[in-house]
């Protein structure tokens, strides 16, 4: 699939992101070179310290120059890795503060039992002494292959190596992203100056994720970096917010993993820094943009669709529905074969209206005003007479029935990189946007073979 890495000037007004955001008025957002990097202050690195067999890179490491404000998203899984664990305890102990976030690759130190835990202590330890801070100042997160441990002595042997080699430029920052591949064909980047009158800020990021990717939190790792002075307790709100509208709307195969991180280190070292209305729509276009480059580098993907509801009762019920449709292993592999099969579609509606997909997994925080973290989303309501079904600009369904269309515009409509489905539920004016890919057998291929 193209994969396009450049994205243009957002205004106040303009959307941020595929999502639908919206940059507030008065303010800009301006695309900028190297990730993590290009907050100032930060390093990043990637090297291979021999975890993975391929012996390709497989050990990130993204750091500040002293303790800042941190935060972090992480699975919902109860079956959480070491690092989730560990992590969760270091931000806890700390109120809130990070020096560096450790990545590595080829395992996932998940299901390791206590050496497993020991090991990624371990690590930590490791880069505080490489670093000069406090072992808890450290996070650690990992990606790969559930049940397998951790090669200890490589892992250990080569923290030095890459916080020395560690830079704050665009080279960093890309051997960061090229060394937490999994079944990623592309490192995925991006990075902002958010602006308007008050100040400027920067934002940037990294992420991989290419197959277990659910919405419920979505299956990846990700590290951002931000010169604004956001602290705890708004840091983590933010931060849960804007994960909610971006990450927590995406998904590949609908499996949940067990490794879900994202990460946010805030320097504060912006001289004048924007409000946070500017902020936060800067934070969500780098977020809404990574999400995105998951989707695109999904297992297998010859397409992207976009999964539009419009017209519910609530931004919450939009959203549900829209996780059951972008969810449905039947409307995914209609899209691969380019077959505008609207009869899936309304089984999919109809499932979230029955209260299935609410019940599926945990919604994602900031989907609504008043939504609290982790609460189950209502059953939305569902009046299937009302439901009209759209590819493109073709109507496939209306009132819930068959509609008269032109099949070849149809197939022209589902045959391109991009495919843009919206269901109009008929009740309201609430909607929400979700992002999956087709399901192709390329994705069969990929993970039919994935340990072996």
């Amino acid at each position: 699939m193209t994969r396009p890495q450049a994205h243009a000037v957002a205004r106040g007004g303009d959307p941020a992101n595929a999502f639908g955001a919206q940059v507030p008025a008065e303010a800009t957002l301006t695309p900028a070179e190297g990730g993590v990097c290009a907050t100032r202050g930060i390093v990043a690195g990637g090297l291979a310290a021999g975890l993975k067999p391929s012996g390709k890179p497989d050990l990130a490491l993204v750091a500040a120059s002293q303790p800042v404000a941190a935060g972090a998203v992480q699975t919902t899984n109860a079956v959480a890795a070491a690092p989730v664990h560990l992590t969760r305890r270091h931000l806890a102990a700390t109120g809130g503060r990070a020096r560096a976030v450790l990545l590595n690759a080829g395992s996932a130190n998940a299901c390791t039992g206590p050496e497993g835990m020991a090991v990624a202590e371990a690590s930590a330890g490791a880069v505080a002494a490489a670093l000069g801070c406090a072992t808890e100042e450290v996070l650690v997160t990992s990606t790969g292959v559930i049940g397998q441990p951790i090669p200890r002595e490589p892992l250990l042997a080569s923290i030095p190596d890459v916080a020395g080699q560690a830079t704050g430029d665009a080279a960093g920052a890309t051997r960061a992203a090229d060394a937490i591949r999994t079944t990623d064909t592309t490192v995925k980047q991006a990075a902002v100056t958010a602006a308007d009158p008050a100040g400027v800020a920067t934002i940037g990021g990294l992420t991989k994720g290419s197959g277990m990717i659910d919405p419920a939190m979505a299956t990846m790792l990700a590290v951002l970096t931000t010169d604004a002075d956001l602290r705890h307790p708004a840091l983590a709100s933010v931060l849960s917010e804007v994960v909610g509208r971006t990450f927590g709307r995406i998904s590949v195969d609908g499996c949940q993993s067990t490794n879900d991180a994202v990460v946010l280190l805030a320097t504060g070292q912006a001289a004048h820094q924007p409000s946070l209305g500017t902020l936060v729509a800067g934070l969500e276009h780098v977020c809404g943009s990574l999400a995105e480059q998951i989707v695109r580098d999904g297992e297998g993907a010859s397409r992207v669709l976009h999964v539009h509801v419009v017209g519910a009762e609530t931004t919450s019920d939009a959203e549900v529905v829209a996780r059951a449709v972008a969810g449905s292993d039947l409307v995914k592999t209609a899209v691969a074969g380019g077959d505008p099969n609207w009869g899936r579609v309304l089984a999919a509606v109809g499932a979230a209206g029955a209260g299935a997909a609410g019940l599926r997994a945990q919604a994602p925080a900031g989907t609504t005003p008043g939504d609290r973290a982790g609460d189950v989303p209502r059953t939305p309501r569902v009046v299937a007479e009302r439901v009209d079904v759209r590819f493109g600009q073709v109507t496939v369904c209306r009132f819930g029935g068959a509609a008269a269309f032109d099949a070849g515009q149809a197939a022209a409509a589902l045959r391109g990189p991009d495919v843009h489905l919206t269901i109009d539920l008929g009740l309201d004016h609430a909607r929400a946007t979700n992002l999956t890919c087709d399901l192709t057998h390329g994705y069969i291929s990929i993970n039919a073979e994935y340990t072996t």
